[in-house]
């Protein structure tokens, strides 16, 4: 397996971390090297072993994941991150970004959209390799900023009032297509205003990503539920 992506896992609750390494040998072409519970023997791990991956939680007894984040990227670690959370705050996403994390799932975790994460992945760094010099469609094509699960959003396309990091939030709550939700709902989820989940459900709808359904409650009120295509 000297071709497989190495990866450790980061994560204090022993049950989600089982998990996650059940997930992950299901997945080809990644080879887990080690589980740390505590943020001391995760930088340990990474320092030792030198992954191509860390998948980091953010809460932990001691301190968070975002610490360990600058501090590996203070020290020039050349370890990616996919932090894996349950943390839903905006601001906490805009740190993980500032400290280049490549992905952000949020808890509880689904195979599929782990899946998707470690396989776009995957792709990236092979690219990376395959590559000698640049030029700008590369670069548009490797920075998970500027896509998600395969679509490519230059934000100068984005209608006014709909930004990339709240939509891309919005997508991440709807782990698999199964997943069906109202705008009330998702605006809990991301931490915003029922008006602000439905803005940016109606325009993933218009981009034909999501599609939506009418439900009756208990009292008979029609609710709109949104749900992914495919």
């Amino acid at each position: 397996m000297s071709d497989s992506i190495r990866v450790v896992i980061a994560e204090d609750d022993l049950r989600i971390a089982e998990i996650q390494k059940r997930f992950l040998e299901r997945i080809p072409g990644f080879e887990l090297v080690g589980i740390a519970h505590g943020l001391e023997e995760a930088q340990d791990l990474v320092e030792v072993l030198e992954p191509e991956l860390l998948l980091l939680d953010i809460q932990f007894p001691t301190g968070t994941g975002l610490e360990l984040l600058r501090t590996l990227r203070a020290q020039n670690c050349r370890t990616d991150v996919i932090l894996v959370t349950a943390a839903t705050e905006v601001v906490t996403l805009r740190e993980a970004l500032r400290g280049g994390v490549f992905d952000y799932i949020l808890k509880p975790l689904v195979f599929e959209r782990l899946q998707s994460a470690l396989n776009h992945y995957a792709e990236h760094l092979q690219k990376l390799r395959a590559l000698e010099s640049l030029v700008q469609t590369d670069v548009d094509t490797l920075l998970p900023r500027t896509q998600q699960s395969g679509i490519t959003e230059p934000l100068a396309r984005l209608p006014k009032g709909v930004d990339g990091l709240t939509l891309n939030k919005v997508r991440a709550v709807f782990e698999t297509p199964k997943t069906l939700l109202s705008a009330e709902e998702v605006g809990v989820l991301i931490g915003a205003s029922r008006t602000t989940a439905r803005r940016y459900l109606e325009y993933l709808i218009s981009s034909r990503e999501f599609q939506a359904s009418i439900s009756y409650g208990s009292v008979g009120r029609p609710e709109r539920r949104y749900c992914r295509v495919g």
